[in-house]
């Protein structure tokens, strides 16, 4: 008999585990700032090779098990994972009253420089460094418009002791002094955009991206933007693939029975 069914089964497994990896990490993150929900992504592949439905080569002879050779394993069927898919869904708004947490409405992102280069990210829960400059919790800076101009001028800084207040184009000022405006850009491709932790984005090497300042948005200042897992949902779905992946292990507990009934039985007779 042969043993090559059960690895549809085990790749289906395989698949059910990835999801259950991905809505824990989901449901971890309910409460980090910015956060955008994944969701496991997965596709049909023939063993042999994708075929289309049109091109497989059904015997047109007396079936036997010699007639079937020639389908190439086209019959066979695996669950193959073609990556995560992040929902950029507006997450909630959540005031806090401090001055220094922005949320963003609408379809924009601020432009964070880091060690690695120019990042994007939704948390705008930002602080005051020691030296007076704008910048996330984790230390990297927060650029202001202007993506032709060099980075070392678009740093945000802050002097003196009027209170800091941000308009809803992204416009800052300290007292009555104008300070400059947050760069705030849109991505075209939301998908070109690759997670690298710290609520951070970058640009996926494979896929073509423009970046560009963004429009129809809106910045709250004392507020922040919460992360857009619905629990709910997530503990459903996390019900839902844990009954799947038991049902795998079953199938491929059968699979296992029935070869070593095969190994053992009918081939001493």
């Amino acid at each position: 008999m042969s043993t090559k069914g059960i690895y549809t089964a085990v790749s289906g497994a395989i698949a059910q585990s990835q999801k259950l990896d991905t809505i824990a990490n989901n449901m971890a993150n309910v409460n980090t700032t910015g956060f955008k929900k994944d969701s496991q992504v997965f596709q049909e592949y023939l063993t042999a090779y994708e075929k289309q439905q049109d091109v497989l080569e059904v015997p047109r002879v007396p079936a036997s098990i010699d007639s079937f050779y020639n389908m190439q394993g086209g019959d066979k069927a695996y669950v193959d994972s073609a990556g995560s898919y992040t929902s950029f869904e507006q997450g909630p708004i959540k005031n806090t009253g401090n001055d220094m947490d922005l949320a963003l409405e609408g379809r924009a992102f601020f432009e964070i420089l880091t060690a690695d280069g120019v990042r994007f990210s939704r948390n705008g829960a930002f602080v005051i460094d020691q030296q007076g400059r704008l910048a996330t919790k984790e230390g990297h800076l927060v650029l202001s418009e202007g993506q032709n101009q060099p980075l070392e001028d678009r740093v945000i800084q802050f002097g003196g002791n009027g209170r800091i207040t941000i308009g809803p184009d992204g416009e800052i000022f300290q007292g009555q002094d104008a300070v400059g405006k947050l760069g705030i850009v849109n991505v075209d491709n939301l998908q070109a955009l690759k997670k690298e932790g710290s609520s951070l984005f970058s640009l996926k090497e494979n896929l073509q991206a423009q970046v560009a300042p963004a429009e129809n948005f809106k910045v709250h200042q004392g507020a922040v933007e919460g992360s857009n897992v619905n629990v709910v949902k997530e503990m459903t779905d996390m019900i839902q693939t844990t009954r799947l992946f038991e049902l795998t292990q079953k199938a491929i507990q059968a699979y296992d029975k029935m070869d070593q009934i095969v190994s053992n039985d009918l081939v001493k007779d």
